[in-house]
């Protein structure tokens, strides 16, 4: 019997492209995270911490609701790691200084991490080699979970600024086998997205559901019946499209900027023009206001050129297999990690975190939107994440 999302079990990543594009190779599975639960103490206050200048005074976190409550910080997935706890005690009580807070504790388990690794080359012809060496697999265990909470909390962050909370554990917003999403925050979710991404998004969604872009109310309304562990895999498929539709639009991107360079043969002045031109600062991404997501003109004045609705399309219909698995392949194992951690915890029972193989849930098709949305969203927002991650903590290639 199947107990987990597996990703082989997902539904390909091809079905949710255009027709002609093709993948030669199914999703890559997950490999679930067995690294032990972080011993570290929780750091429940800020004592007089400076970040970049700034003095943090001291506060206390509070803990998250235990219901299905939207209004509040109450993600599915619950950090197991001391810098997890202290940055989700951070947003609920000192919003203002968490992009300091996430930089520092990144900073401090890439310095924990490779103090680790120095010490173990340091002793490696000593009697104790092995010793070191034992330490140092440890704490990149305990680093790899810590990072992976920060990413997490950083997603959530994002989704705050939208003022979208993520959906709590299904097992907690379900009545006699009921689900309902409300309120459904569609419009808040389709503003993530650039124009050109926005109208694969409505493909992708009309296509998991089978709901037209144009549906009625009555027809958003209406109910229907889908297994949890097959809607568990929908929403993991659509993180995936959501990931892929950021690299590849962000590939377009700059494929139009060289050639624009190309073409007008820009002089130096030109040259440093070209900065602006290409995608938004990796920083701007992660702590941006939501302008900054969206798509980057390519050029000012006269002659500019707006990229059309299937532009974006387009080009991707035109990727060869190599180069479609290259922008749908997630690049961290961390990455991977994550996806698999709060699908399990969204869908999973809440005393086992495994998904009943057989229970059927009653929902709307709305309801059912939101959720792909919402994972679309989140696919988004983690390539933007592990991107800037990355330039601080270097993660592990998947």
């Amino acid at each position: 019997m199947d107990h987990c999302f597996s990703l082989h079990k997902v539904p390909s990543l091809s079905s949710f492209l255009p027709s002609p594009v093709k993948i030669s190779r199914g999703a890559q599975g997950f490999t679930p995270l067995n690294s032990p639960s972080n011993r570290r103490s929780l750091r429940t206050a800020f004592t007089s911490t400076d970040f970049n200048g700034r003095k943090v005074p001291s506060f206390r976190a509070s803990a998250g609701a235990s219901r299905c409550d939207f209004s509040s910080l109450n993600a599915p997935l619950e950090p197991r790691s001391a810098p997890g706890k202290f940055l989700s005690g951070v947003l609920q009580n000192q919003r203002q200084v968490f992009h300091f807070a996430a930089a520092d504790e990144l900073k401090r388990l890439a310095d924990d991490r490779d103090s680790a690794v120095a010490r173990m080359f340091v002793n490696s012809d000593s009697d104790e080699a092995c010793l070191h060496r034992r330490i140092a697999q440890l704490k990149e265990q305990e680093c790899q979970a810590g990072v992976e909470d920060v990413m997490y909390m950083l997603i959530f962050y994002k989704f705050s600024e939208y003022r979208v909370p993520l959906v709590p554990k299904l097992s907690r917003c379900m009545y006699n086998c009921r689900l309902e999403i409300s309120p459904s925050k569609d419009w808040e979710l389709e503003s993530i997205h650039s124009v050109e991404v926005l109208e694969m998004v409505r493909e992708h969604v009309s296509a998991v559901i089978g709901l037209r872009t144009n549906s009625s109310v009555t027809d958003n309304w209406a109910t229907t019946e889908i297994e949890r562990l097959h809607l568990g895999r929908l929403y993991a498929a659509s993180i995936l499209y959501g990931y892929f539709l950021k690299s590849a639009s962000y590939r377009h991107q700059l494929e139009r900027c060289l050639t624009l360079v190309h073409q007008k043969r820009l002089n130096h002045r030109n040259s440093l023009q070209f900065l602006d031109l290409l995608p938004c600062g990796i920083k701007s991404l992660v702590f941006g206001h939501a302008r900054d997501m969206q798509s980057v003109p390519l050029g000012q004045g006269p002659g500019r050129q707006e990229m059309s609705f299937d532009e974006l399309r387009c080009y991707v219909m035109g990727f060869d297999p190599e180069t479609l698995q290259r922008c749908a392949k997630l690049r961290s194992k961390e990455a991977a990690n994550l996806i698999e951690r709060h699908s399990h915890a969204l869908f999973g029972d809440e005393q086992t975190g495994i998904p009943k193989t057989d229970e059927v849930i009653k929902t709307s098709f709305s309801s059912l939107k939101r959720l792909v949305l919402e994972a679309v969203a989140f696919g988004s927002f983690l390539w933007d994440i592990e991107e800037y991650v990355n330039t601080v903590y270097k993660l592990k290639d998947n």
